[in-house]
C-alpha cells in the first residue's frame, strides 16, 4: 500500500503566501490610483482627506507642510527629509506623521514605464483621540520621541487601505462606507507598529499633545512673531523642557520649525499663486527682504525669484 507524507507548513511557506498576499493588493491599488491619477502630480479624490500621486521622474525634488497623516505607495521608492533627518520607504512600506511637519521630498525610484504611485490619507485629529481613549490598556504602545516614522507594512494595514481605495470605483457608495473604511484603517494605525506616535499625539496632557498645540498656533499665526515664553505658556512647560520635548518630536527647535514653515509657505505661494518674492516674503512674516532671501537660498539652493522661475509647476506632493 502506497503512503504519501504529509508535510507541514513551515515558516518560510508562511512568509511566502504573505508576500503573495501583500504584492496581490499593490498590483489591485496600483491599477486603482493608474485610474484615478492619469498624469503626474497629487490629486484630491471624492474621499474627504485622501489624495492619490503619481510621478514619473526622479529629477526634482518637492517641499511642503505634513500634516498629521498616513502615507503609502503601491510601488516606487521615496525619500522624506524632516529637519536634518531622513526616512526612506517603498511598497513595503508606510509612514506616519502625527504632527504637522515642514518637509522635502524626493521620488528615488519612479519612471515613466513604472511611475511611483502612492496615497496620502490625512487624520483627523477627532477620530484618532475617539479611538485611542477606546483602546484597551494592553493595546497601548510605549512611548516615543519623534512624532513620524516608517514602518513594515502588514496585510492589516494595507487590507484596510486598499477597501477605502476601491471605493473610488464605487462613488455612490462614498459617503456610507469611507467612514467606516477610514476608522477600520485607523484603528489598525494606532494598534500597528507605528501606534505609539499617534496615541502619544491623541493623548491628552501629554508632552506630545501639548507640543501640537504649540505646532499648531504656529501654523496659524505664520507671519506673527512668537515668543518662546508665549508658546512654552500655552504648553505649559518652562523654555527648556518646551524646546526638548518640542525637538523630541520635531527633530527641531520651535525657530528652526517656523522659519522652515514661512520659507516653505512662501516658495507656495510664489510657485503656486505666482506671487513675487518679495510680496510672498511680507505674507509670512520677513521685514527683511534680503534676510528672506539669504535664509531662502540657504534651504533650497537657489535664490527665491530663480528658484520660482524654474520650478513653477513642477511641485509633485510631499508624499
Amino acid at each position: 500500500m502506497n503512503t504519501r507524507l504529509q508535510t507541514m507548513p513551515t515558516a518560510n511557506d508562511s512568509a511566502a503566501a504573505d508576500d503573495a498576499r501583500l504584492a496581490a493588493q499593490r498590483a489591485e491599488l496600483a491599477a486603482i490610483i493608474s485610474r484615478h491619477c492619469p498624469q503626474d502630480g497629487a490629486h484630491e479624490t471624492p474621499i474627504p482627506g485622501l489624495t492619490v500621486f503619481r510621478g514619473s521622474s526622479t529629477d526634482a525634488p518637492s517641499c511642503g507642510i505634513a500634516s498629521s497623516l498616513f502615507a503609502m505607495m503601491a510601488q516606487g521608492a521615496k525619500s522624506i527629509q524632516v529637519g536634518d533627518e531622513h526616512y526612506d520607504y517603498d511598497a513595503r512600506h508606510y509612514l506616519i506623521s502625527a504632527v504637522e511637519l515642514p518637509v522635502f521630498s524626493r521620488l528615488t525610484r519612479a519612471s515613466v514605464r513604472e511611475p511611483y504611485l502612492g496615497f496620502a490619507l490625512r487624520i483627523d485629529p477627532v477620530k484618532l483621540a475617539e479611538l485611542a481613549a477606546g483602546l484597551p490598556e494592553n493595546r497601548l504602545s510605549p512611548a516615543v520621541d519623534r512624532g513620524i516614522g516608517v514602518g513594515r507594512q502588514s496585510f492589516a494595514i494595507q487590507d484596510a487601505a486598499l477597501r477605502l481605495a476601491r471605493l473610488l470605483d464605487a462613488p455612490a457608495d462614498i459617503p456610507f462606507l469611507a467612514p467606516l473604511a477610514e476608522r477600520e484603517l485607523l484603528y489598525r494605525l494606532l494598534t500597528g507598529e507605528l501606534g505609539a506616535r499617534l496615541q502619544q499625539a491623541a493623548s491628552q496632557g501629554s508632552h506630545s499633545h501639548r507640543i501640537v498645540r504649540t505646532i499648531a498656533l504656529l501654523n496659524e499665526r505664520l507671519s506673527e512673531s512668537i515668543s518662546v515664553d508665549h508658546l512654552a505658556n500655552l504648553a505649559n512647560m518652562s523654555k527648556s523642557s518646551l524646546h526638548h520635548h518640542f525637538k523630541a518630536l520635531t527633530g527641531m527647535t520651535p525657530l528652526q520649525y517656523q522659519k522652515q514653515l514661512r520659507l516653505q509657505e512662501a516658495r507656495r505661494l510664489m510657485l503656486v499663486h505666482d506671487e513675487d518674492a518679495a510680496s510672498a516674503a511680507h505674507r509670512v512674516g520677513y521685514e527683511s527682504p534680503s534676510q528672506f532671501s539669504r535664509e531662502y537660498r540657504r534651504m533650497f539652493g537657489t535664490p527665491p525669484g530663480r528658484d520660482a522661475a524654474r520650478r513653477k509647476g513642477s511641485e509633485l506632493g510631499a508624499f
